[in-house]
């Protein structure tokens, strides 16, 4: 199967909290943000720390 993409991120959205998943070619990594505007500025930085 080819690859399409190389970095991915899939969010799990509750009323209190998102899960996200990353997933790049050195691994996987999972973390719990609360839904509040610096816990979402957070999952932000986090997401775009990890892009290639």
């Amino acid at each position: 199967m080819d690859v399409v993409y190389s970095h991915v991120c899939g969010l799990d959205v509750h009323k209190k909290n998102i899960v996200a998943c990353i997933i790049t070619p050195e691994g996987k990594e999972i973390r719990t943000f609360e839904t509040m505007t610096d816990d979402l500025i957070l999952l932000v930085d986090w997401v775009r720390m990890t892009k290639a």
